[in-house]
């Protein structure tokens, strides 16, 4: 037997199990266990962007029982089963891959992600373009998505240079405003201005949500650097100067780049 099908089958097995005799696991319903799902998709994002295939493992094993977990509460409500699940994703990817099971031309991944927003609407999953976006995505992760989008349909700048342009006219429209506007329009080109940066993002090939939260991660590095020497000084953050702190910040750069 497949040792991926076996392993498939333990899983819900111990399913089934936990959900007959574990006082936590019955309690569960569909609604208590979505804040889970979202902490465990975050727990594997971090673990992307470490790098760290063990916890990329562990993470994607912790998705997997959720998404097992989901489907068994689904079946005692009788409305659908893993298998439907399974069944019902692998009908999709068929259909929406008609390069592969069709007799369409798709000769690189731009081609094939126009055709699959294509195919979603004409399937009437998304009644719009943008339909298919969810309202409560983060909005930095919402405008990349919107971006994609629309560009399936052919709304799109044609090259980066213009993308480049659009970043440099909102900037000076933001600078406009924070001299003569009020606080609602400053926010407005504000708004634009980052819309704009996550589009040049897309054309370079740099996911933003990606790019900040690695400079996220490498700030918090860095400060907890100068915290550390800092404390050796004897001293507390507020009785140094910010020249005094630089110094530290600066040793933290040198020392990430000497790696």
């Amino acid at each position: 037997m497949d040792p991926r099908l076996n392993a498939f089958g333990k899983l819900l097995k111990i399913m089934d199990e936990l959900r007959a005799g574990c006082p936590w696991d019955k309690k569960q319903t569909i609604e208590s266990l979505r804040y889970l799902t979202i902490e465990e998709t975050y727990e594997l994002s971090d673990a992307i962007l470490e790098k760290d295939m063990n916890e990329i493992k562990k993470e994607l094993g912790d998705l997997m029982l959720h998404l097992v977990f989901y489907s068994k509460i689904a079946s005692e409500q009788n409305a659908f089963d893993i298998t439907d699940v399974l069944n019902g994703i692998c009908e999709k990817l068929i259909h929406r891959h008609p390069h592969i099971y069709g007799d369409v031309t798709a000769n690189d991944a731009e081609t094939v992600k126009n055709n699959w927003e294509k195919i979603k609407l004409g399937e009437g999953e998304a009644k719009t373009v943008l339909g298919g976006v969810p309202a409560s995505l983060p909005a930095m992760v919402k405008a990349y998505r919107i971006q994609e989008k629309v560009r399936g349909v052919g709304f799109d700048w044609d090259h980066v240079g213009q993308v480049w342009d659009k970043v440099q006219e909102e900037l000076s429209e933001l600078q406009y405003e924070k001299l003569n506007g009020s606080p609602e329009k400053i926010e407005d080109e504000f708004g634009d201005l980052l819309f704009a940066l996550i589009n040049y993002a897309r054309f370079i090939d740099i996911n933003p949500e990606d790019a900040l939260e690695r400079t996220n991660k490498k700030f918090i590095r860095r400060f907890n650097f100068i915290e550390q020497k800092v404390k050796e000084t004897g001293k507390s953050m507020h009785e140094m100067t910010l020249a005094e702190l630089d110094v530290f910040w600066n040793e933290a750069k040198a020392q990430e780049q000497g790696k």
